[in-house]
């Protein structure tokens, strides 16, 4: 079960908080609705239980905050608005990244894909997803982990009457077989009809919280909806012929050809049609909200009565003419609060259209409202799940779960390197744009061998290459806040330390790659256009592969650590710019001043601290690594990496504090 207690936003500036000491209780095996209109609170209060705000109060799930679970995937399925995963992604290579960061095996996408319908769907992009279809996968997500809790904000808002009884039957069934669900929605008849419990806020306050039979019950009003083209005159009508019977009745124009009838039947109000001649193409019981001007600050939505647990639509002629019964609606999937079925009859020479009877698997209630008697809201026993409502499936259960693993956040960071071709183009852009550099300055020519085979022109602080390489790097963390994966929000990606080891573990593997790609693409073109003169390997070229691919390192680190920090792909760009123009000068600045000390000797004092040789030469290569950072270049990098490095760490351990 969930228990908000005192749930309470910061203020904003001089505004009171969003959401003021709202607390609630959703019970196990029961579907839990947050109601209230736009601007209410609704997400907020989400957020405050899922701690992507913050604020005071605290929330439990099962009896423990969200930060003291190990696993949060686990144990709540979160979705909130749109899926933001990259719209280039594959919906089953989406869902395959998300098993390995929550360690569940790659086949489990496969069997969510086929509960919530998106097989034949399963190799689209996700930009080309419908809203019905992104919802399903958003649901599919949820369900990934196995999850004994669902929070969803507002799951069904812009979906068909289909997608939605699909959607609300999905949710039913995960409560059935002992789940919690906690979701948000605006429409009261939506909360009364799918929901056990109606928990309702007003202005980030708590009104209300009652099980829905009580709040169908005392705050849901029953109305007739007519949809006539005399609109106007048979209002007046209506209105006329209330007030001679002394009846208490209100009618309300709604948009268009549409009226809204209180406190009377359908037989009534189709026996006044049919004694003045007048036309009805529309004739249904409904149940609204508690009468106009109640959802005031909501959006005004068109009533459709195919999702209102009774409707009748009836067509009639004019006088003398005939009336038909529509087919009453399809079954819903997911067990409605059912309302109280009225009868309503319409005779037109001698020919009556006879009101169907409430959906199927609804009992009708022994009694049935008069005319001029106001219908009653009645609430029935929620399905079971042995009931004969037939709930949809869902996924196996996951009876076994691989051990905490190291390798987790490198399985989740190669699958979504991989996943997308961002990285691939960049790198096939990179190498372009790298030898055309180098046969452009081997063509005008006073440029060093070593700077030719890198094209690296003595005017550009850095090659294209330590560019593509610092590029990449930013890009495996910037998208984790564009395209969030990991986390329910943008902005609320968690800074672990096992994702960071894996994402720089990637980028040098593919700094590495891309260094030995540009090396031989820049050698082989060279080669190709002006013969074996320029092709030839340096001399020390055992120092400057060292220093070339620290370089490439270096700015592969740098954009990954500052796209991080600062939360943004440009910031880990300019981060990597900035070391050569800013930092570069610096240091030189810095070495080139006065000194009083040097560090002649320094390789031999070294050995001497060692005491013994290490094996295959290794204090060669500690002694080429210290030469590479006592560049200007090396030194820079060395200091921003450190800098970097030290800030993130900080911002990790602020935020674990928090």
């Amino acid at each position: 079960m969930i228990q908000a207690i005192g749930l309470t936003s910061d203020p904003r500036k001089e505004l009171p908080p969003a959401v003021d000491d709202v607390s609630f209780e959703a019970h196990a095996g029961r579907v839990t609705a947050l109601l209230g209109a736009s601007g209410a609170g609704k997400s907020t209060v989400l957020r405050l239980m899922l701690e992507l705000q913050r604020g005071r109060g605290i929330t439990y799930f099962r009896g423990r905050p969200l930060h003291r679970i190990a696993h949060p995937s686990r144990e709540v399925g979160v979705l909130l608005g749109d899926l933001p995963g990259h719209p280039a992604r594959t919906v089953r290579g989406y869902l395959r990244m998300l098993c390995a960061a929550a360690g569940v095996p790659a086949r489990r996408a496969d069997e969510v894909l086929e509960v919530v319908g998106l097989v034949s769907l399963r190799e689209e992009r996700l930009g080309t997803l419908s809203r019905g279809m992104d919802r399903r996968l958003g649901l599919a997500c949820a369900l990934l982990a196995d999850p004994h809790t669902l929070v969803l904000d507002g799951p069904a808002k812009g979906l068909s009457v289909r997608e939605s009884r699909w959607l609300h039957g999905m949710l039913r069934a995960h409560a059935a077989q002992g789940g919690t669900v906690l979701l948000t929605t605006a429409d009261p008849k939506e909360a009364a009809r799918t929901a056990d419990r109606v928990v309702t806020l007003q202005r980030g306050r708590l009104v209300a919280d009652q099980d829905a039979a009580d709040y169908a019950r005392t705050r849901l009003r029953p109305r007739v909806a007519v949809r006539t083209p005399h609109a106007s005159r048979f209002a007046s009508l209506l209105t006329k012929e209330a007030r001679t019977t002394h009846r208490s009745v209100e009618v309300v124009r709604e948009s268009g050809n549409r009226l809204s009838v209180y406190g009377s039947t359908c037989a009534d109000v189709g026996e006044t049609a049919f004694r003045h001649g007048i036309l009805v193409h529309q004739l249904a019981d409904e149940i609204g909200d508690m009468g106009p001007g109640a959802g005031v600050g909501s959006q005004p939505t068109e009533p459709r009565t195919d999702e209102v647990p009774h409707t009748s639509d009836v067509e009639f002629a004019a006088a003398g003419g005939r009336g038909r019964r529509a087919a009453p609606p399809p079954a819903s999937d997911s067990g409605p609060a059912t309302v109280a079925a009225h009868e309503a009859s319409a005779t037109a020479s001698s020919a009556s259209a006879e009101v169907p009877q409430a959906r199927a698997g609804v009992p009708r209630p022994a009694d049935t409202p008069t005319a001029g008697s106001s219908a009653q809201v009645t609430p029935s026993s929620r399905p079971s799940a042995s009931a004969a409502v037939a709930l949809p499936d869902l996924p196996p259960p996951i009876s076994v779960r691989p051990a905490p693993s190291p390798l987790r956040p490198l399985r989740y960071e190669l699958r979504r390197a991989v996943g997308v071709g961002t990285s691939f183009v960049t790198g096939a852009a990179v190498l372009v744009v790298s030898a055309l550099t180098a046969v452009l300055l081997a063509r005008v020519g006073h440029t060093p061998q070593a700077r030719l085979m890198a094209g690296w022109p003595q005017q550009f602080p850095l090659p294209p290459a330590a560019l593509g390489a610092g590029l990449l790097g930013a890009i495996a963390f910037g998208d984790e806040f564009r395209h969030p994966a990991l986390a329910a929000d943008r902005g609320t990606v968690p800074r672990r330390l096992g994702l960071l080891a894996a994402k720089l573990l990637v980028a040098t593997v593919t700094a590495l790659v891309l260094a030995v790609l540009t090396l031989g693409c820049d050698t082989e073109v060279l080669y190709l256009v002006y013969g074996p003169e320029l092709a030839e390997v340096p001399a020390d070229w055992l120092s400057l592969g060292a220093s070339w691919i620290g370089l490439m390192v270096g700015c592969a680190w740098a954009g990954v650590l500052a796209a991080g920090l600062f939360r943004s792909t440009t910031a880990g760009l300019a981060a990597v710019v900035a070391v050569p123009i800013v930092v570069v000068p610096l240091v030189q600045k810095v070495l080139e001043g006065p000194s009083v000390r040097t560090a002649a000797g320094f390789p031999l004092r070294l050995r001497e601290l060692l005491l013994s040789q290490w094996p295959f030469g290794g204090e060669r290569y500690l002694e080429a690594a210290a030469r590479v950072v006592a560049q200007p270049v090396g030194g820079a990098l060395t200091l921003s990496l450190t800098a970097l490095l030290c800030a993130y760490l900080l911002t990790t351990l602020r935020g674990r504090v928090r």
